[in-house]
Order: structure tokens, then C-alpha cells, then sequence
């Protein structure tokens, strides 16, 4: 739904993600916030065609910064460490937003040249984006693998 989101909302979010942890507190990532309708038409394109990220009025993108984790923590900052903060950071924007009442859609599927491009980052290596707005409808709730399937070691029993 294309409903505006309002400042104070979006301020939230940003406040969360920035406590998000990191790697020797780098935070080793950029976020791109995309309201510009021609801009998210062009993410769109570049994640596939998929049109939710056009209908929403926001795109976040979240760009892992290499050199920035590299530079304390050399290879595996840049490979692992950088993506990591990234990722972190983009659930807790998401988890911000759910608890505002928003809807939020991951986007890991895309180009990541073509999105470089349109945020104008060619320096920095796009992780995630997801489309955020107020939702159109209520979704079912995606089936779940069982805790024990993906619990390991001294895990509770359940009932």
C-alpha cells in the first residue's frame, strides 16, 4: 500500500538500527532510505521484478561498508564481518517497524551491480533491502520447521 509513512516513524526505525551490534562496534554499513518512486520502479527491476518493492514507499537497502571492517579486521571483516553489521542491522529495522505497525518484505535476490547503480554506492556491497509501508492486506503465516529440527546440543524438551 502506497500510504506515506510518517517521519517520526521512520526516525524510529533508523534509531533502532543504529543500536544494532557489530563487529567492534564499526558498524561496517551504509542505509539507502529510497522514497523516490522512479528509484524504487528501478530496484524493482534490478531484484527481479518484484513489484512489491515498487507499490511500497519506502525501500531501505542496506550496504555492507568492506574496507570499513577490513581495515581492523582485515579478510574476514571484509567478507564476513561487514555483511554480518548489515544484516544485523536490517532485522532491527525490521523488528522497529513491525512493532510500529508496518509491513516489511526481505529482498535478498537481486543485482547487486544494478542496485549500485541506482543508489549511486559503487563502493559498498548491497546485503538486503526490504520495501516498507502500511500493509495492503493480512498475510497467512508462513509454515515453520519444528524447534527440534533446528535447535541442536541441550535443547528443552517440548510438550
Amino acid at each position: 500500500m502506497s500510504t506515506p509513512i510518517e517521519e517520526e516513524k521512520l526516525k524510529q526505525i533508523f534509531q533502532v538500527a543504529n543500536m544494532a551490534p557489530s563487529a567492534g562496534n564499526l558498524q561496517a554499513y551504509q542505509v539507502y532510505v529510497i522514497q523516490d518512486k522512479a528509484k524504487r520502479d528501478a530496484l524493482t527491476k534490478a531484484a527481479y521484478d518484484q513489484g512489491f518493492i515498487s507499490q511500497a514507499p519506502v525501500c531501505l537497502v542496506f550496504c555492507a561498508d568492506l574496507d570499513r571492517s577490513a581495515e581492523k579486521y582485515g579478510d574476514r571483516g571484509r567478507e564476513l564481518y561487514s555483511i554480518q553489521d548489515a544484516t544485523i542491522a536490517g532485522t532491527f529495522a525490521m523488528l522497529a517497524a513491525a512493532d510500529l505497525g508496518l509491513a516489511t518484505a526481505w529482498v535478498g535476490e537481486f543485482d547487486d551491480a544494478k542496485v549500485r547503480e541506482v543508489i549511486g554506492a559503487k563502493e559498498l556491497r548491497p546485503v538486503v533491502m526490504f520495501s516498507l509501508g502500511y500493509a495492503a492486506e493480512e498475510p497467512s503465516s508462513p509454515g515453520r520447521r519444528a524447534l527440534e529440527e533446528i535447535f541442536r546440543g541441550d535443547f528443552p524438551q517440548t510438550d
